[in-house]
């Protein structure tokens, strides 16, 4: 069961970018749909923590907390949308999974750990994907810096939730962090966001990403890692962008480049390399 689950949650990361497209295609901005995709988490966390009497919080973590619902949910959700509209899914899902050689390097410097020989070659490895990546592109590549910006931006907020899970909050249950974290993201966003109709498609697309890939997802995860390592767990969420590139060829016919596909395979071995360490 632990590995369905993480399979599970995978899969239904993994068809964040694709679905996002969708949205996309029927007219509604990124950061509109990392928007929805907030609200509508939220009120199922909400929903979550108020059943399990999950919702009390220590005054003295509100700051820590706003500043993870800011950096975690605004910056993070809108980059990863961005690289998704200027890069394709395709290149946006392996950009973010540049999150491991951050861990390293803010491990290093926040936390303090050591960086040993194999993070130091996880970051190279992650660095020199990068550059093939760039130099590759991919087919639905409207605008490649922009992209490869918006997607290392989306890899390094993605490792800050390793980070500040590890200095503020790890007695808080998910549903009670994202509680109060998704709400403060949503606003944080709200100045940036331009409203428009939406369709019935656009509609089905933002309950998906917020109900399934979203809040589905962690659960799935949460309750894969209560039953298996988090090595373990950790290596088969890298499926992920396997899913992210499955999907984006078979609704969008977007294909990486040689040099692309290298370079998402270097980043998919840092990251194997970063698990191991």
């Amino acid at each position: 069961m632990g590995y369905l689950y993480l399979f599970l949650a995978a899969f239904l990361w993994g068809l964040l970018g694709p679905v996002s497209r969708l949205a996309f295609g029927e007219g509604l901005p990124p950061l509109l749909v990392a928007l929805y995709r907030a609200v509508i988490a939220w009120a199922f966390f909400a929903l979550h923590a108020l059943i399990l009497r999950q919702v009390r919080l220590l005054p003295q973590d509100l700051p820590a907390l706003f500043l993870f619902g800011l950096v975690g949910v605004s910056l993070f959700y809108g980059s990863y949308q961005l690289a998704v509209n200027y890069g394709g899914a395709a290149l946006a899902s392996v950009l973010l999974y540049t999150a491991p050689a951050f861990v390293a390097l803010l491990s290093r410097l926040v936390l303090k750990e050591a960086l040993d020989a194999l993070g130091l070659l996880a970051v190279a490895l992650t660095l020199l994907g990068v550059g093939l990546m760039g130099l590759g592109g991919g087919s639905q590549v409207k605008a490649l810096l922009p992209a490869l910006f918006f997607g290392l931006l989306s890899g390094f907020t993605y490792a800050l939730y390793y980070i500040f899970g590890k200095l503020y909050l790890p007695r808080y249950a998910t549903p009670t962090l994202f509680l109060y974290a998704l709400p403060v993201g949503a606003l944080g966003l709200l100045p940036f966001v331009d409203f428009v109709p939406l369709s019935q498609k656009a509609l089905w697309a933002l309950l998906f990403l917020g109900a399934f890939s979203t809040y589905g997802a962690y659960l799935a995860y949460y309750a894969g890692l209560r039953r298996l390592p988090a090595t373990r767990a950790s290596v088969l969420a890298t499926l992920e962008p396997v899913v992210a590139n499955l999907f984006a060829f078979l609704l969008f016919r977007e294909v990486l480049s040689p040099l692309g596909y290298l370079g998402a395979g270097l980043i998919l071995l840092a990251v194997l390399l970063s698990v191991r360490r």
